[in-house]
């Protein structure tokens, strides 16, 4: 196991500006700082710029929350990033992806229980992940179904994800206390 470098600071170590941040995150929010938030902190004003940008991706973006909610699943696996996997998980299930489908995500298979929609959403997110690109094909079909705006939410969802992930992965953000390892390593 290795150590969370970037725990939850003590109130009292707080600068000014950290101390406005986590004020303003729990005014927009209704929670205190958490997950991948707690070593934004350390930045505060990128903290709250990548605050609001995850508020609008989950909750405004065109794309339905099942579709926002299996895409981050996607980039969890893809980064192997257990808070992440551990926080978006019940929420992807409550969203309406199948278990089985969010299963196979956690082993690193291609779902074959995922809908039209996932499908869309599987293919453009793998593609941007690992080929840091995205098909002519699989950008045709994403435009046909969520519009140009729906291409950017997707993109933009991938990304935010992929650097939350990131956060997490190089602070080594703590499961919380008691919570299994949700997803395995995955192997070639």
């Amino acid at each position: 196991m290795t150590t969370d470098r970037m725990p939850e600071l003590p109130a009292e170590a707080l600068t000014d500006a950290q101390k406005a941040a986590a004020e303003t995150f729990l005014a927009e929010r209704g929670v205190p700082v958490f997950g991948p938030f707690t070593p934004l902190l350390r930045s505060p004003d990128m903290m709250q710029c990548a605050s609001r940008m995850g508020l609008y991706l989950r909750y405004n973006s065109v794309l339905p929350l099942r579709i926002s909610e299996f895409t981050i699943l996607i980039v969890a696996r893809e980064w192997s990033q257990q808070v992440e996997w551990h926080i978006h998980h019940p929420i992807a299930l409550k969203a309406g992806v199948a278990p089985e489908t969010a299963q196979a995500l956690a082993e690193g298979r291609r779902p074959a229980t995922m809908s039209e929609d996932e499908t869309l959403a599987y293919e453009f997110s793998m593609e941007l992940q690992r080929f840091k690109a995205v098909s002519d094909t699989t950008y045709a079909a994403v435009v046909a179904r969520f519009g140009e705006q729906g291409a950017i939410d997707l993109t933009g969802i991938n990304g935010y994800y992929a650097l939350l992930a990131m956060t997490m992965n190089v602070a080594r953000t703590a499961l919380p206390e008691g919570a299994a390892r949700p997803l395995a390593p995955l192997t070639p």
